[in-house]
């Protein structure tokens, strides 16, 4: 069984075909719409984006954070108090004199 194109046709895959082709199915499923699995020629399963599975479960969807956002979120903690002054901690050799 062959899967569909564009122009609103069901996109319809084997499950053999998914399988093998598992990055693509998804990929269309993001930019496509709904790809359609079937198992013995009937329908099985249906994969959707994440975004169009939140939309109709009633999940809210949540904006993308820029990497700002997360690196100063005060709720997301990557090192202790004592981690990050030892990571970061400036050395206090100022060097030596030099006469000009």
């Amino acid at each position: 069984m062959g899967r569909s194109g564009h122009g609103g046709r069901r996109a319809r895959w084997s499950l053999a075909q998914a399988k093998a082709k598992l990055s693509e199915v998804v990929e269309r499923a993001k930019t496509e719409g709904p790809q359609h699995l079937t198992k013995n020629g009937k329908d099985a399963a249906v994969v959707l984006s994440a975004e169009e599975y939140r939309r109709l479960s009633g999940q809210p969807v949540k904006p993308a954070r820029s990497l700002h956002d997360v690196l100063f979120d005060p709720s997301i903690r990557l090192f202790t108090d004592e981690e990050a002054d030892e990571l970061f901690a400036r050395d206090k050799d100022l060097g030596r004199p030099i006469d000009l």
